[in-house]
């Protein structure tokens, strides 16, 4: 039950912009939800504000929520090592009783129609031509949601995590969250 939570805030860098300090973090959250083999700690971003596309941003403020014995066990790993200079981490703190719920999920796109079309001439070797019928151009999706580059451990690649952030609720509900910490049906206190 997400019934606690401690804050990690970004601090202003003159070297690094907040979307390269976001991007690092999440890498090394990542890393430490692996570790932990943990599907119960969630992520928010309370500073999310839905706005025009040019201006749409997850903010400065990673909020991590679970129970009060899986944050502590968390915060016990060295997973802030390297990062300690360009955060500050409030304490373990309880959620209010009366917030509301709410989502944060990741959402995939079919975003590139080029990448599309050469992973298919690879895997059924096909034409460019082939694959450019089969794949036309209006399957590409330009997403509106705000994102975090972070990079594949498993393949090294950079790629775009988009984050969701579904509507208000007012009962929350239980089921695990992914190891980026994003809901796979679990909603996080939002307040």
């Amino acid at each position: 039950m997400t019934t606690h939570y401690i804050d990690i805030t970004l601090l202003p860098d003159p070297e690094f912009s907040h979307a390269h300090l976001l991007g690092a973090l999440m890498v090394k959250l990542h890393r430490a939800l692996v570790q932990l083999k943990t599907s119960d700690i969630g992520v928010s971003f309370p500073q999310h504000v839905d706005m025009p596309l040019s201006r749409r941003t997850l903010g400065a403020v990673l909020r991590l929520h679970s129970a009060s014995g899986a944050l502590d066990e968390l915060m016990a790993l060295e997973w802030l090592k390297g990062m300690r200079d360009h955060v500050q981490v409030s304490a373990l703190g309880v959620a209010p009783a009366d917030a509301k719920h709410r989502l944060v999920q990741r959402r995939q796109f079919k975003t590139n129609v080029d990448r599309l079309r050469r992973r298919r001439m690879a895997r059924k070797g096909e034409t460019a031509e082939q694959a450019a019928a089969a794949i036309p151009d209006t399957v590409e999706r330009k997403p509106n949601l705000p994102f975090v580059q972070v990079r594949s451990s498993s393949t090294g690649q950079p790629f775009y995590l988009f984050v969701e952030h579904g509507s208000l609720q007012v009962e929350g509900v239980d089921g695990g969250f992914n190891s980026y910490g994003l809901s796979l049906g679990s909603s996080i206190p939002w307040f």
